[in-house]
């Protein structure tokens, strides 16, 4: 079992290195190097971060394990959303789980919190996008319930890549 906690200010800087650090451990032997460090150097920076932890219409979760950061997710509202800017609508931007801790059902917790938190506040539906070429990804979500209903690019680096648009009905 975990322990769910809100991330805040203080906690810009261990958000920001656990947020690189699990995004090069699942995407660098996939992509080129030089598109991973374009990408990140504007996603992963201090400046980017404070701005979305502050941003209301955001919320970073850690997911704790015996004290030690293991996951997290990100939560969109409201005009934070990426994509459909929905009010009655939950985007989960982004949920990560270090590699060394798959297999312990810490996303699908997070995944849970996230729609305990939709239901609660009697939102229609979750949503999110998920790269198409994570199969293991698309295969979890779709065991939780979630169907691709469109798609969008993402821009990593300089290579256009396709991002599966996958929802949740509530």
């Amino acid at each position: 079992m975990i322990t769910i906690q809100k991330v805040q200010i203080a906690d810009a800087e261990t958000l920001l290195s656990f947020s690189r650090k699990t995004f090069y451990e699942f995407f660098a032997h996939l992509n080129d190097p030089a598109n991973m460090e374009a990408y990140a150097s504007v996603a992963f920076t201090s400046q980017s971060m404070l701005e979305q932890i502050n941003n209301p219409d955001s919320a970073f979760y850690f997911a704790l394990y015996e004290d030690d950061i293991v996951g997290y997710i990100k939560l969109n509202f409201n005009t934070a959303q990426t994509e459909f800017k929905d009010n009655n609508a939950l985007e989960i931007e982004r949920i990560y789980v270090s590699g060394e801790h798959h297999g312990k059902y810490i996303g699908k917790q997070l995944l849970d919190f996230a729609i305990d938190i939709a239901r609660n506040k009697q939102f229609d539906y979750v949503w999110l996008g998920v790269w198409e070429h994570n199969f293991k990804a698309i295969g979890f979500y779709e065991y939780n319930g979630f169907k691709a209903f469109s798609s969008h690019e993402f821009l990593l680096g300089d290579d256009r890549q396709v991002d599966l648009l996958m929802k949740r009905d509530l």
